[in-house]
């Protein structure tokens, strides 16, 4: 015998796997690199609603982009910090904009360049008119640093809604992550424009990818007739 309770669970469990369906086709498409804008007269015009990927530098921003797409080189990877030095933009099968801002918070670079990074992030946060949200990247093993603070402040001035992605948390034990989780989600609650929910992730891994991938597809231009007839 069902009950309501046990249908509404169902309903639940075939919407989330059907927004994890949707996600994976998207990601799946073509992903074309368009332009790297080292200043906001090189940023290009779209109609697209736009997704951009920040943190600080090393904190996974490449490899998480490729881990999304399944495309091992799609963006650069490196091992030294401070290697992404404009705002790289990718094109998502035609229905979303992808955005790889050059990490902050690196210190050896010289101060010229930091200067030059640190306003261009600032300028792109601020004027962004289809910036949908920004994916704000924090390496469970260290949790939110001062910089991160920062750019959470001045995206709250901005209202662009940004929401934690916790990389690397295959490489942090169960108790400590979680208690990561938690410290981070108090922060967040302090945070104008902070989305409530952190997911957490590993590129290496691919813990959390699907589900990512379905929160921001979510936010997606909407897909062709095809699309939703092999949905349903």
């Amino acid at each position: 015998m069902t009950t309501p309770e046990s249908d509404n669970n169902k309903k639940v469990g075939n919407d989330t796997a059907q927004a994890l369906e949707q996600g994976r086709l998207l990601f799946a498409k073509q992903c074309d690199f368009i332009l790297g804008a080292t200043n906001m007269d090189q940023v290009p015009v779209s109609e697209l609603p736009e997704i951009a990927f920040a943190g600080r530098s090393n904190v996974g921003k490449s490899s998480l982009i490729n881990a999304l797409t399944g495309r091992n080189t799609l963006a650069r990877t490196s091992n030294t910090p401070g290697r992404t030095r404009q705002v790289n933009f990718f094109d998502l099968g035609g229905r979303l904009m992808l955005a790889d801002l050059p990490g902050y918070g690196y210190a050896r670079a010289p101060k010229t360049e930091i200067a030059q990074w640190t306003t261009l992030i600032e300028d792109y946060l601020r004027g962004r008119v289809g910036l949908r949200r920004v994916c704000l990247l924090i390496d469970a093993r260290h949790g939110i640093k001062a910089t991160d603070n920062q750019v959470m402040k001045l995206l709250d001035q901005a209202a662009v809604v940004y929401q934690v992605v916790l990389t690397k948390c295959d490489k942090v034990k169960k108790a400590p992550l979680q208690a990561r989780q938690k410290e981070v989600s108090t922060t967040l609650a302090g945070h104008t424009a902070a989305h409530p929910e952190i997911i957490v992730t590993s590129a290496r891994k691919g813990h959390g990818i699907a589900e990512l991938r379905a929160a921001l597809t979510s936010l997606a231009a909407p897909g062709t007739l095809a699309e939703h007839e092999k949905l349903g």
